[in-house]
């Protein structure tokens, strides 16, 4: 068994130590891992990656990818209804089929996961389907009992759902098995408040289930704006979905018909037909044998980790979710490249984490970049905040009383953009390409000498007051 320090000399080398069996070996093959793996083999390393489920990750398998394809089909039960309203006979019965969208969902979920699978075996990645826990700085053990060794770890395993612990908790599921279900149920409760929480709530709200939104504590989305957050709330109970807030679980109990029946505090019981655990996520790194390399984590079991990845061991890196610094699939791919560009490649390169956008795709969704009005005061004391809250044409003529609010937060003494926050039809769309503005140090004026493109919801950025 190698010593830590065995791989300092490494760093930034073209590779090939013959002393291992690869210069690279990846725990884990979803964003952040096969990225890092793809581009140190074309630097022209010996890379393994191992996956003990499927090659894509939580994105690809049973995340982004597939509950985006959700939100797709939700979003036709109100587009239906709109149609009416711009001159097509849509009939009022239109029939919705659970099986024949889940089942084309994960259709396109096995596509993707032969493509990323195709792009490794091109790059001459070794792609190991098997568990492998860390038995060594620089020496892991896979689950048929065989010993791998590599000049450098890359733990990139990412993390998993959270589920809370009290009497009948067995009874919920998460986000993982909610992709399966063999049909809509009709009475669903979700349990949390953050952006999977929402997103859900919208999705089986469209398929028309009654939702009920759990939260422990009385506020939606910690840590996006307030007033993009409070206006989802505002939407969202308008639509019917029901908020039980400051509410601790106590117990959940299943009769013999399945149904289950939920007791919390401060309000009464609730009978429902599913319990969807949304509560947070935690890394995956127990069992995984980190501390045999005397790789520090924190509380919740991340890996900590330096601006480079590196961990208290110099030969483990980690990067993505299980480090829980933004747990985002873009933000795991950049690390993983800067990863393979640094060690492998000759490009040292640090990943920045300002003004990272990010969306809730909800119905309506939100999204945002850069600092909140609260955050900008407490940052900066003087701060201008411009706002444009409209109906948007489509809602208009469709007869929808859904307001869209877009807000921009500027610095008060250099009238720099330091945040944009919106909900309405298509935001994240429209945000990503605000967040270059932000990133890029715009002002207030540059927006305002830009031209509006009419009639858009996006000239809203360039007319707000």
């Amino acid at each position: 068994m190698q010593s830590c320090s065995a791989a300092r000399d490494l760093q930034g080398l073209p590779v090939t130590d013959t002393q291992f069996d690869y210069d690279l070996f990846v725990i884990g093959a979803g964003s952040g891992g096969t990225r890092a793996s793809r581009v140190a083999a074309a630097h022209g390393a010996r890379v393994a990656v191992a996956e003990e489920y499927r090659v894509g990750g939580t994105c690809v398998i049973r995340g982004c990818v597939p509950k985006k394809l959700l939100i797709y089909g939700a979003h036709f039960a109100e587009d239906l209804k709109d149609a009416k309203r711009f001159g097509w006979q849509v009939p009022d019965d239109c029939a919705f089929s659970w099986p024949t969208l889940r089942d084309n969902v994960m259709e396109e979920v096995d596509r993707i996961n032969g493509a990323y699978t195709t792009t490794l075996q091109n790059n001459h990645v070794d792609i190991i389907h098997q568990r492998a826990v860390v038995s060594g700085p620089n020496e892991v053990t896979l689950a048929d009992g065989s010993v791998k060794t590599a000049a450098k770890i890359l733990i990139a395993v990412g993390a998993h759902p959270l589920t809370p612990e009290f009497p009948g908790s067995e009874h919920g599921i998460t986000s993982n098995e909610v992709f399966h279900l063999d049909d809509v149920p009709k009475r669903v409760l979700i349990a949390g408040a953050g952006y999977i929480a929402n997103e859900f709530a919208g999705i089986f709200h469209q398929f028309g289930s009654h939702v009920t939104l759990v939260n422990r504590t009385d506020v939606i989305l910690r840590g996006y704006d307030e007033s993009i957050r409070d206006r989802l709330l505002q939407i969202s109970m308008s639509k019917g979905i029901d908020f039980r807030f400051n509410a601790a679980f106590e117990s959940i109990e299943k009769d013999s018909n399945g149904c289950l029946t939920v007791r919390m505090s401060g309000h009464e019981p609730i009978t429902v037909d599913l319990v969807m655990f949304a509560t947070g996520r935690l890394p995956n790194t127990k069992g995984l044998g980190l501390e045999t390399a005397g790789v520090e984590m924190d509380a919740a079991g991340a890996v900590i980790v330096d601006e480079d990845n590196k961990s208290s061991c110099d030969s483990i890196f980690a990067v993505g979710d299980v480090t829980n610094r933004i747990q985002l699939t873009p933000v795991a791919i950049r690390e993983g490249q800067a990863f393979a560009d640094t060690f492998f490649g000759g490009k040292p390169t640090r990943v920045d984490y300002a003004n990272v956008p990010a969306a809730v795709f909800s119905h309506p969704p939100m999204a945002g970049v850069g600092m909140t009005e609260s955050q900008a005061k407490q940052a900066l004391g003087s701060v201008k905040v411009y706002t444009s809250d409209f109906r948007p044409m489509k809602n208009v003529l469709a007869g929808r009383n859904e307001r869209s609010l877009y807000k921009m937060i500027c610095d008060g003494e250099t009238d720099r953009v330091v945040g944009i926050h919106m909900i309405g039809p298509d935001c994240p769309e429209i945000l990503q390409s605000a967040a270059v503005a932000v990133k890029a140090g715009l002002t207030k004026a540059d927006f305002d000498a830009t031209v509006a493109l009419h009639p858009t919801m996006a000239e809203e950025l360039v007319l707000m007051k």
